[in-house]
């Protein structure tokens, strides 16, 4: 028996399929037993899995842990496993480990941990744990030698997803996760491919994938048209890092999921949309294409430079005056707080996104405190050396360190917390003045009151102690896109 746990990472209005975990599980369907343990589900995972542990004791406990909530509901959990079951090895894998291996297997009820994609890794870890325990040739896989040492075995290429056998949906209950969005009643999610060819300085996918590998798509529209035909599906919400890479590719997608008649949010580079002739653009919109999410980053050439990002601000600009004539929203994401002069970077960057919503009001604008990962070649910045990233899951789990993970208050040394206040307040003016068309919970009467409050500011350019906005935001409950699920 092999049983999977899927910490809590979400509210369950956020609820998708666990796809990380149902990725595992597909290549162990049909050869091995398992179960899937889901905390966004399971409001007591920790004595479900007891009580699977008490039916039939299990070889091995896979764990999915992402940084930030689903991390730290991981560590009480894996400790109480371990504390209860010494016997059984625990495996973590996705992106908190990946970034920081050491930092994993410094917890003593972390055995082994499986760095990027893991589906190979974990069918030979099986078969190691039954064969005698040679860990040595497993790619892609972290562990601790009889004497506590850490062991980082060569990372595994990468493979696309359509390499592997579908997600068995047909082990969870579809009802915990196809939910309603603002893309439709029926919501659920997919990832048709992995990985990103990039080298973005500030981004945590680039030191976990070098580069990307897409599912072909006729498997993609397979796999929709059986979410639609078995559980009423009607609309997507695709997890990939980057869904468009080719025009040709995006071309064949789109002619395969009009007939499909689907709703989908996904996310893309601004410069390779903008590269999509008229025709292409169109055949998205026929296809469901309703927004896009573009990480932007900045409205300044030389933070984008630095950034190693590879685009201009210019490129940002054009697409979000010419993405509007086709039906598509896009969002667009911002990473502000550069270490080397915050205070330029975010006047400049504020000064730009103005610019974007006079070219386009409906852009949807997503704005996040620059907060560094570990990179193959050198952190955005230059921060090596102005900041300690903790060694331990305990640490990484301390309030001090969520915050700083999720964004709300990262207390690095660069950005004074005078312009952090002034970077949060223009935020909140920004999403009051457009509150979010994700969120399909909120009143008219909560829309009107936002605008109202908000607008004056916005005109008036004064974004300072916006106390009723604060308020406000308490009273009507506004959906955060940049810490939620659709």
């Amino acid at each position: 028996m092999i049983l999977f746990l899927h910490p809590k990472a979400t509210s369950p209005r956020s609820r998708r399929f666990p796809l990380s975990i149902l990725a595992l599980a597909a290549v162990l369907e049909g050869k091995e037993e398992y179960e899937i343990v889901d905390g966004n589900v399971d409001p007591c995972p920790g004595e479900t899995l007891d009580g699977l542990m008490k039916k039939d004791p299990a070889k091995l406990l896979a764990v999915s842990v992402m940084p930030g909530p689903q991390m730290v509901a991981a560590v009480p959990l894996c400790r109480s496993f371990k504390e209860k079951y010494p016997g059984v090895p625990v495996v973590w894998g996705g992106y908190f480990p990946s970034l920081y291996p050491d930092a994993a297997l410094n917890a003593p009820y972390v055995d082994f941990v499986a760095r990027a994609q893991g589906e190979e890794t974990l069918v030979e870890l099986i078969e190691a744990l039954r064969g005698g325990g040679d860990f040595s040739k497993i790619r892609g896989l972290s562990y601790k030698d009889p004497s506590g040492r850490h062991i980082h075995n060569p990372e595994r290429p990468l493979r696309s997803p359509g390499d592997f056998p579908w997600p068995p949906y047909h082990r969870l209950d579809p009802s915990k996760y196809i939910l309603p969005t603002f893309l439709g009643s029926r919501t659920a999610a997919h990832q048709a491919s992995i990985g990103c060819p990039f080298r973005c300085n500030f981004c945590g996918v680039v030191p976990v994938f070098s580069h990307e590998k897409m599912e072909p798509p006729e498997r993609t529209a397979a796999v929709l048209r059986h979410l639609k035909a078995a559980y009423g599906v009607n609309a997507v919400q695709f997890y990939d890092n980057n869904f468009f890479l080719r025009e040709d590719h995006a071309r064949e997608l789109a002619g395969r999921l009009a007939a499909l008649e689907l709703r989908w949010w996904c996310e893309a580079r601004v410069d390779t949309v903008l590269g999509y002739s008229d025709e292409t653009l169109r055949a998205l919109k026929r296809a469901g294409s309703t927004m896009i999410f573009f990480g932007a980053e900045s409205g300044s050439d030389w933070v984008l430079r630095q950034m190693n990002k590879q685009l201009k601000a210019e490129q940002t600009l054009a697409l979000a005056e010419r993405i509007r004539h086709f039906g598509i929203i896009p969002e667009f994401s911002f990473v502000v707080g550069n270490p080397q002069d915050p205070e330029r970077d975010t006047r400049e960057c504020v000064r730009f996104i103005r610019k974007i919503k006079k070219i386009n009001p409906a852009a949807e604008i997503i704005v996040q405190h620059y907060v560094p990962t570990p990179q193959r070649d050198g952190m955005y910045g230059g921060v090596e050396g102005r900041i300690e990233f903790p060694t331990t899951a305990e640490e990484w789990a301390t309030e001090r360190w969520y915050n700083f993970t999720v964004r709300k208050d990262p207390r690095v040394p660069w950005l004074p917390r005078g312009i952090k206040r002034r970077i949060d307040d223009f935020e909140l003016v920004v999403s009051s003045r457009w509150p979010t068309v994700q969120d399909i919970r909120l009143p008219r009467w909560g829309r009107t009151l936002l605008r109202s409050l908000s607008s004056w500011r916005y005109h008036l350019g004064v974004y300072r102690f916006p106390l009723e906005l604060d308020w406000a935001h308490k009273f009507v409950e506004l959906r955060k896109p940049k810490v939620e699920s659709l």
